[in-house]
């Protein structure tokens, strides 16, 4: 497994990918050694072998700079992936790259988007899953009352995602994890 590390924002990312694609992208709030168990569990014989080159081949490294950047950048098919998660997660996942750039959700409505209305709480676990943030746009998922909710990289981080996209409307005081 390769990784490499970013400077975005004024805080480091980290991005991981096997062979197939982008697999992880590691908020400034984690750290490599946070995701060993994780790499244990999806790749447990993956060795990690720092490769920038790599990385930036895969396109993420270019979009990631240019959504940090401000520019209006949408989900791209052209990133290569290997989403590692129940088949569950992944169609959550799906609908997440669905939620256009600047627009908001909230967990109800991707629940309804994959033809689950009542798995809120589920679609919320696995947004919190969601292995490649910003790209799949978790940021954009928000509570049923409109206010910031559960986030991987925390609700200033949501928060900050959301001004980038001169998203309104969202209030703060939400709950930081899986609270509907």
């Amino acid at each position: 497994m390769m990784y490499t590390t970013m400077q975005l924002d004024g805080r480091p990312w980290s991005l991981l990918a096997t062979e197939k694609g982008l697999c992880r992208v590691v908020m400034p709030n984690e750290t490599l050694d946070d995701w060993i168990g994780w790499i244990g569990k999806v790749a447990p014989d993956a060795e990690l072998e720092e490769n920038e080159q790599a990385l930036r081949q895969t396109g993420m490294m270019d979009w990631l700079e240019s959504y940090f950047a401000g520019e209006k950048i949408a989900f791209t098919e052209g990133i290569p992936l290997d989403l590692m998660g129940t088949s569950f997660q992944q169609e959550v996942w799906k609908a997440l790259g669905q939620v256009p750039y600047g627009e908001i959700r909230t967990y109800g409505d991707i629940a309804a988007a994959i033809g689950r209305p009542s798995a809120v709480r589920a679609v919320g676990a696995a947004n919190g899953a969601n292995p490649i943030p910003v790209l799949l746009p978790c940021h954009r998922i928000i509570g049923a009352n409109r206010k910031l909710t559960g986030f991987r990289g925390g609700l200033e981080m949501k928060r900050r995602l959301l001004d980038i996209e001169r998203i309104e409307g969202v209030a703060d005081g939400g709950h930081a994890r899986f609270e509907f």
